[in-house]
């Protein structure tokens, strides 16, 4: 675990850079979250995607999967793709502040 500096908030990371504590997240980090993951320009599906992440992993403890976030997130497989380039689940659970989803490299 290492502690890391996020928009002027301390939080605790895996070696993955994953948020330990999900609770540390806040809306705020996401911008220089997506930055460094290559994301500049957040938009409105981007925000989506997000925030449908978070309310599954409240939820259901995990965030979905691809396949799932395609089905349920009201943003199709091909765009997921287009916003996280780098990988869909991976990349949005990791802006959102949510451990990795099950499944995911």
């Amino acid at each position: 675990m290492t502690t890391t500096s996020i928009a002027g908030h301390t939080v605790d990371v895996n070696d993955e850079g994953f948020f330990v504590d999900p609770n540390q997240w806040t809306e705020d980090m996401v911008p220089a979250l997506a930055r460094a993951e290559g994301i500049d320009d957040l938009s409105e599906q981007h925000w989506q995607v997000i925030r449908f992440m978070r309310s599954q992993y409240q939820e259901k403890g995990t965030g979905p999967t691809v396949r799932v976030l395609g089905k349920t997130s009201g943003v199709t497989v091909k765009e997921l793709y287009t916003l996280f380039p780098k990988g869909p689940a991976k990349v949005a659970a990791k802006i959102a502040g949510i451990p990795k989803p099950r499944g995911c490299i």
